[in-house]
């Protein structure tokens, strides 16, 4: 296993203690100065260094030393070598709630403007940015979810309902249980709006009074929708930094993407793992949530999601599927049925609930990761 460095501290202790660079990775380092330059004067045999500052003359040391260097590459409005997830504050900087049609100078708005403007089939060096940024933020995100007890658990669901829907507050009641939950679940979501925003505020929103909770969805309620300009989009995330809101009691995770970049993050994640690639993060998020899955009512997306899971279930050791919402499962998008016919006899059909109440659905996540420590143990 490589020995990792991103931070020039770490590399100074890591030489101090007489250790060479063998074999290590560098990820975004500054090496250009007279004292830098000195910690690369060891053995760097296949060290591979990423998007990396270095003189020319430590440049040509160090490929004559063994060591592989990948420049950055220019002119990007984004970290193709990252090192850790995106902040809603990192992406929504710029932003100025007084001018709501400010959202277009945002990180995130100029990262989407980028990936539109090289369509959908961008030439080979900004294919590659894309892909280099995309394993980037995957490595940064099995970082996050490699923590000892982590136990990640997704909820699907459409972005279109509105703040002042009965849909949203629902999805807002079912990120409140799992924000109690014992277990500390880390929650992802696809980290846009609609039921994406919805269950990390509730987690947020886990031990608030219900006047609390009534006055947080007044206030939203003032910017029901984002809608598809940037003044749109701008109120709507004003309307999000008006209201004060806790940290959650674990991390909540966005999980969205540049593909569908007319969606904004949502300010109620803490951390998000934004792809370019939609097809890499539809399926690492299903992946990922190794505690479970729960799907509340939603469109073809949603849908596609609920098989892409199964799938998974079917082939390989089973998680939990959870459809939230008995009618819309059963009889106006009748997935839970079809799935249970396919997982009839299997390990899947014992991880399987359609129900009406978040608690229920909840109690079902918490048993299964029971199960999950007990096998472990």
């Amino acid at each position: 296993m490589r020995i990792e460095f991103t931070g020039l501290d770490e590399l100074r202790e890591h030489r101090a203690a007489g250790h060479d660079l063998r074999g290590a990775l560098l990820t975004g380092l500054d090496l250009t100065g007279a004292e830098e330059d000195r910690l690369l004067r060891t053995a760097l045999d296949g060290a591979v260094l990423l998007g990396c500052a270095l003189g020319p003359a430590t440049t040509r040391r160090a490929e004559a030393a063994g060591a592989l260097l990948f420049p950055d590459i220019p002119d990007l409005p984004y970290r193709v070598y990252r090192t850790s997830l995106y902040t809603p504050e990192e992406l929504f900087e710029g932003f100025d709630p007084a001018r709501p049609e400010s959202y277009v100078d945002t990180l995130d708005a100029r990262i989407y403007r980028h990936s539109r403007e090289r369509g959908r089939h961008p030439g080979p060096l900004h294919a590659l940015a894309e892909r280099l940024h995309d394993h980037a933020i995957t490595e940064a995100l099995s970082h996050v979810l490699g923590r000892d007890g982590c136990q990640p658990v997704a909820v699907m669901g459409g972005h279109a309902l509105t703040r002042d829907s009965a849909g949203y507050r629902a999805a807002l009641e079912l990120g409140r249980w799992l924000g109690r939950s014992r277990v500390g679940f880390t929650v992802l979501t696809g980290g846009g709006p609609g039921a994406m925003e919805a269950v990390p505020l509730g987690v947020r929103l886990a031990g608030a009074r219900r006047s609390t909770v009534d006055d947080v969805l007044t206030e939203l309620g003032a910017a029901p929708r984002f809608g598809h300009n940037p003044a749109e989009i701008g109120g709507w995330l004003a309307a999000a930094l008006r209201v004060e809101v806790p940290a959650p009691p674990a991390p909540t995770i966005g999980i969205p993407t540049w593909y569908y970049g007319h969606e904004p993050p949502n300010m109620f994640c803490s951390l998000h793992a934004k792809y370019f690639a939609n097809s890499v993060r539809e399926d690492g998020l299903l992946t990922v949530a190794t505690g479970g899955v729960v799907y509340t009512p939603g469109s073809a997306g949603t849908v596609q999601e609920v098989f892409q899971d199964y799938t998974q279930n079917h082939y390989g050791p089973p998680a939990p599927m959870v459809f939230l919402g008995k009618d819309f499962w059963t009889t106006q998008v009748p997935a839970a049925p079809l799935v249970a016919q396919l997982a009839g006899g299997r390990p899947a059909q014992r991880w399987l609930l359609v129900t009406d109440e978040p608690a229920e659905a909840v109690e079902l996540l918490e048993a299964y990761a029971v199960d999950q420590r007990d096998r472990a143990s």
